[in-house]
């Protein structure tokens, strides 16, 4: 992402936890707060240990949902990235009135190899809910490199993409392949090293192009040649230049079959038209992939820097609407989401009436009200695990947070 568009934490202390049996366990305990008639009190994206985008809208390609699934928008939420993400995908249903969630979203963690492979316990709970109905599709974001947000200097990030490009990293995504072949989920979307066009992540592509689109293939083509595979997989950069233009990254036709797009409100000021005449913005993202016959995806996307902002929320819905994504995935926790973030009353209301129920996506409004900016420096709106400093710290503090939140908005 480009300076502008730095936002929140991702899953980066996301690996640390999912390492050890410990986190696994508590991971596995269910949801912390109960559901309620209003707005559901603060949770976590890829994130707080990991909290990330969220699924979404549109029809299927290629091999994805069942050949008679409904034609109703796929989308869904990032919630967690674990179990407990899981669970509450049926609390954010309720919420909506009992809309079908057909999108389930997770990321690996990328702090080790065995991580990126699919560790045993991990992906169990994703592979059950993608199962139970055939009109269901499940999100994977798959980093490329471990230590994927250890702040890797470029040189050595250099000499990691070439030795994937070369082909020393195989094993690894081979490994990932058959693990989602024998957990029955061998149609799943899979987001490989999103984000390239920024700085956060290790897997980035800036500092060698060519071997990071030459790594890609090698990856695609390792995991395409697992017996009874059918992956789709999704190329997305995020919203706009930043620190190298997308395009420069993407690796061909050949290997890729959804093109998505991060997008964020961000950052503070720009109104939604600019997010969509911005080079490489949403119009480039739509007319490219036009351009190269693929579907459009939206792995995450939510509110930002303009905080509650209703009209970004009616025009991104509309937006959407539109141009039929294949999935849409709201990131959603705070400060971008409006299930689990009580700081967007008003955008969640929109979010509701729209998607309540299968209701009908709302138009776009031709002059966008201006919002006020919030000052991303300042304390956070709510106690979410992002803001908190590790994995210890979410859940010494961030749980009771959430109880705490949930009793002052339903007592």
């Amino acid at each position: 992402m480009a300076p502008h568009q730095q936002r929140r934490a991702r899953p980066r202390r996301l690996a640390l936890l999912a390492a050890t049996v410990a986190a696994s366990a508590v991971l596995a305990s269910g949801p912390g707060f109960a559901a309620g008639l209003g707005v559901v009190a603060n949770a976590d994206p890829t994130p707080p240990p990991p909290t990330a985008p969220p699924a979404s809208n549109a029809g299927p390609t290629t091999p994805l949902p069942a050949p008679n699934a409904p034609e109703a928008p796929a989308f869904g939420a990032y919630l967690d990235y674990g179990p407990r993400g899981v669970a509450r995908m049926a609390e954010l249903s309720r919420w909506l009135g009992g809309a079908e969630l057909r999108v389930g979203h997770t990321y690996l963690p990328g702090d080790r190899w065995s991580n990126i492979e699919g560790a045993p316990t991990f992906l169990e709970a994703w592979a059950r809910w993608r199962t139970e109905r055939p009109d269901r599709m499940l999100v994977l974001n798959v980093p490329l490199l471990e230590r994927n947000e250890e702040g890797v200097p470029d040189a050595e990030v250099r000499r990691q993409l070439r030795r994937g490009a070369a082909g020393r990293y195989d094993h690894h995504f081979r490994a990932l392949a058959e693990r989602l072949v024998a957990l029955k989920v061998p149609d799943t979307v899979l987001v490989l090293g999103w984000e390239m066009n920024g700085t956060t992540y290790t897997h980035r592509c800036g500092p060698d192009p060519q071997a990071w689109k030459a790594y890609w293939n090698r990856i695609v083509t390792t995991m395409r040649a697992v017996p009874g595979q059918r992956f789709r997989f999704d190329f997305t950069p995020s919203r706009g230049r930043d620190a190298v233009p997308w395009t420069q990254c993407y690796p061909g036709d050949d290997t890729v079959d959804v093109i998505g797009m991060d997008a964020y409100d961000q950052p503070a000021g720009l109104s939604f038209d600019d997010q969509v005449k911005e080079p490489y913005g949403l119009q480039d993202h739509v007319d490219f992939a036009k351009a190269h016959g693929k579907a459009v995806s939206y792995p995450e996307w939510g509110l930002f820097r303009n905080g509650d902002n209703p009209e970004y929320m009616r025009r991104m819905l509309a937006w959407m609407a539109e141009h039929k994504p294949l999935y849409n995935t709201l990131t959603d926790y705070c400060p971008h989401g409006v299930w689990q973030c009580a700081a967007n009353p008003k955008s969640a209301e929109v979010y509701r009436a729209a998607l309540s129920g299968g209701g009908e996506q709302p138009q776009p409004t031709p002059t966008p009200t201006p919002t006020q900016p919030t000052d991303p420096t300042g304390p956070p709106a709510d106690c979410s695990p992002v803001d908190l400093g590790d994995w210890v710290e979410y859940w010494l503090g961030g749980k009771l947070c959430m109880r705490l939140d949930w009793w002052s908005r339903h007592r």
